[in-house]
């Protein structure tokens, strides 16, 4: 048989590479500024005309949050209006952009090195910018490669955008431990309740050019996604969905052979004839599955844990939590690469459900940890690898296969969109709320109390996500695209 009658896969899988670097790009520029916030403070104390306080380092830390959500929100219009390719285009160039005015942000309007609450603001916007192409590209990449891939090996693709996601989180560590080399972070305590600098001298280098370098790291992967969706088609379904079934019978063709593209083409075209039908034509039910699937994703708390990792495991008594870390995120890639090599043999639902129970016995670990005087110190760590390795083979992959994959063709931009930012604005809380509820004082247990406490609340919510998960979610492995408008239609409330 030639290509004509068999499609690609070579094709498909060169495609489906190019999606997957926007989820590197995400996690990329999510974790770039844990490497260089503490360079970047230091910076802004400098400022004359105000004062940089902690509750300023927390608003910019987590700017590009704010972003995030905006992104995450507009992504269904521009989905919808635009295109996928041409979204996901944008997302690159926000990316670029953000990169070089997060090195830069003096650029055109302010003295270069001298910083200020204009140059703040400044600073700001441009990680906000990034924040909305990682928004886009959350929503739009997964999205991208379900209506690629083929039925029966699309949880796997979409599956390794997850795995680009966390890869790109160890990328940017890794690099901003390069860029670092020999120089040190800066010292920085409160003396008399105000915020000063231990001997700022040994870490100018990382003050004046440090961060700036971490942030412009950015624009290499950023550059090269940008350029290279360029050269990938647009997915079939919204080339249906605008009228343009040619373009759609050949990228269907080179990526299922011939005679296969036909059928999956009139199956799109039977559900994609009203491609302006309202959010809710197929009921309340899919919107509100898809959206407790993004509040779960983060409610369990696992942001919460990967971003203050090093703080956790020093909780714990290491001596040196960055090597508990690093191993971590060595387990994550594994356990992300189990749901990758599982997910359309076992099924989505099994996967979740057991997840959900794996990371509930993981957070109660922790929490009796901190409620029984005594355990050795390797309950607790074991325990917190198994909550975040339970995590990674379930909750972290699964949910972006589901989302990407649940609604109907005709309302997938928009319902896309509301689910992804409920997922954010639900990062946003756990990731904002966890360290006043860890660092909760009560009685003789002290700050003991707190840490018991949070696990204890993550433990319950995962018992109540794998509940919703085995009563409300539907099985969808091995079920085409146009499989779920059916579904939906049937079991429409």
């Amino acid at each position: 048989m030639n290509d004509t009658d068999k499609g690609s896969k070579a094709y498909l899988f060169s495609i489906v590479l190019v999606a997957v670097l926007g989820g590197l790009l995400f996690g990329y520029d999510t974790a770039v500024i844990s490497g260089a916030e503490k360079g970047l403070q230091a910076f802004f104390m400098g400022a004359s005309d105000f004062v940089y306080t902690d509750a300023w380092h927390g608003i910019t830390s987590s700017s590009a949050l704010i972003g995030c959500i905006i992104g995450s929100a507009i992504s269904g219009f521009f989905a919808s209006r635009l295109g996928r390719k041409k979204s996901l285009f944008m997302a690159g160039i926000m990316f670029f952009l953000s990169a070089l005015g997060s090195y830069w942000p003096e650029f055109l309007f302010f003295d270069y090195g001298k910083p200020s609450y204009s140059l703040l603001i400044a600073f700001n916007f441009y990680r906000v910018l990034g924040g909305v192409g990682v928004g886009l590209a959350s929503a739009i990449c997964p999205m991208y490669i379900a209506e690629i891939a083929p039925s029966n090996i699309r949880g796997t693709l979409v599956s390794w955008n997850q795995f680009a996601i966390i890869f790109g989180q160890l990328v940017v560590y890794f690099v901003n431990f390069l860029i670092l080399g020999d120089n040190i972070n800066p010292v920085i305590k409160a003396v008399e309740g105000v915020n000063q600098i231990i001997n700022p001298g040994e870490a100018a280098w990382t003050i004046e050019t440090g961060w700036r370098l971490m942030f412009v790291s950015e624009a290499v992967p950023a550059g090269l996604f940008t350029l290279l969706v360029l050269l990938v088609p647009e997915t079939p379904r919204y080339l249906a969905m605008v009228g343009k079934d040619e373009k759609a019978l050949f990228v269907l063709s080179r990526i299922n052979g011939m005679s296969q593209a036909k059928i999956i083409l009139n199956e799109i075209k039977a559900t994609a004839e009203e491609k302006t039908e309202k959010l809710f034509t197929y009921g309340w039910t899919v919107i509100f599955v898809g959206i407790m699937l993004s509040v779960f994703q983060q409610a369990v708390g696992i942001n919460a844990v990967l971003y203050f990792a090093p703080r956790i495991f020093e909780s714990m008594g290491m001596g040196n939590p960055m090597v508990q870390t690093v191993f971590m995120g060595v387990v994550n890639i594994l356990f992300t690469l189990l749901a990758i090599f599982t997910v359309e043999r076992v099924g989505r639902k099994p996967l979740l459900i057991c997840g959900s129970i794996g990371m509930a016995i993981g957070a109660l670990g922790v929490a009796l940890s901190n409620a029984v005087a005594g355990l050795p110190v390797v309950v607790p760590v074991v325990s917190i690898m198994i909550y975040s390795a339970s995590f990674m083979f379930s909750w972290g992959p699964i949910c972006w296969v589901l989302i990407a994959e649940i609604f109907p063709n005709t309302i997938r931009g928009g319902a896309v969109a509301i689910a992804v930012a409920f997922q954010w604005i639900f990062n946003f809380i756990v990731s904002s709320t966890f360290l006043p509820m860890y660092n909760m004082s009560a009685g003789d247990m002290g700050e003991k109390f707190g840490h018991m406490f949070v696990y204890g609340l993550y433990a319950v919510i995962c018992v109540l996500a794998a509940l919703f998960v085995w009563k409300m979610v539907p099985e969808t492995k091995g079920k085409t695209l146009e499989d779920m408008t059916n579904l939906w239609k049937k079991n429409k409330k």
